[in-house]
């Protein structure tokens, strides 16, 4: 694949991210934002009783604090949250649309919106779904602060450890299809991608810290709903619209290059009736 092919597939893929994010932004902030907001006001009434009891000197720190806070929650929750998920989208479209440019014709008889459906919902599995089921996700001041950067860490090792081990098992069926066959090979493969993952999550440590006891069940269960079905409309928007960008994409290309065999079939039909 030419390097300008790959250029226009990153631009498209950016544009398809963007896109996708801004879909992605509408579901947060009408799906999501009312669990946060509900999950800040908990902490909040749970904190404050221990503001009232904890004299004057406590009361003006809260007051110190709350002058300090840089960002209004109405700017969090409708900018804040359109720039962080928008440069995630696009972001994400890019890489995809490398990843994309690499794997087109080298997984199957794909074509580019197959291709990059496959690629979306592969992305959405390893990347999001399968981290979340070790660490799902918590709303905001929930859990304990002197936690988060380890909390972080473990959900990004576990990120890495997902996308490793599906490349492993993509490299496997591939090397396995010429013996199992394209269908036995891919089962086996999902099937050791599924028990590697199990033993990552066996192996690293849980968030046990991550939800106080007293917080509400069904709060934070529509919060993680919430969350799922943002990645998922996320990574669908992206599988639909790039698929249909990088089809435009490369069909100049494709009728390039059946116009050049044509003309060679042309031009040897002429020598050969010479």
């Amino acid at each position: 694949m030419h390097a300008s092919t790959v250029r226009n597939l990153l631009v498209r893929g950016m544009i398809a991210g963007l896109l996708a994010g801004l879909c992605a932004f509408v579901l947060a902030y009408v799906a999501g934002e009312p669990s946060v907001r509900d999950s800040i006001a908990q902490e909040e009434a749970r904190s404050a009783p221990a503001h009232q009891h904890g004299g004057e000197d406590h009361q003006q720190g809260a007051a110190e604090e709350e002058e300090e806070e840089l960002v209004s929650r109405p700017v969090q929750s409708t900018f804040g949250l359109a720039t962080g998920v928008l440069v995630y989208g696009v972001a994400l479209g890019g890489i995809a649309s490398l990843v994309f440019a690499g794997c087109l014709g080298r997984i199957g008889r794909f074509g580019p919106r197959a291709t990059a459906a496959l690629l979306a919902g592969a992305a959405f599995v390893t990347v999001y779904l399968v981290p979340f089921l070790k660490y799902p996700a918590t709303p905001p001041a929930v859990g304990n602060p002197d936690t988060i950067g380890k909390r972080t860490t473990l959900f990004f090792l576990m990120i890495l450890l997902s996308v490793l081990l599906a490349v492993v098992a993509v490299i496997a069926g591939r090397r396995l299809a010429p013996r199992l066959g394209n269908w036995n090979a891919a089962v086996a493969a999902g099937g050791g991608y599924a028990v590697a993952v199990v033993a990552a999550c066996l192996v690293l440590p849980g968030n046990t810290d991550a939800v106080a006891a007293s917080f509400p069940a069904a709060l934070l269960w529509e919060f993680r709903l919430a969350s799922i079905g943002v990645q998922a409309l996320l990574w669908t928007a992206f599988g639909l619209i790039f698929g249909a960008l990088a089809e435009r994409a490369l069909r100049p290309g494709q009728a390039a290059g059946a116009a050049e065999a044509a003309s060679d079939s042309a031009a040897a039909s002429v020598r050969t009736a010479g």
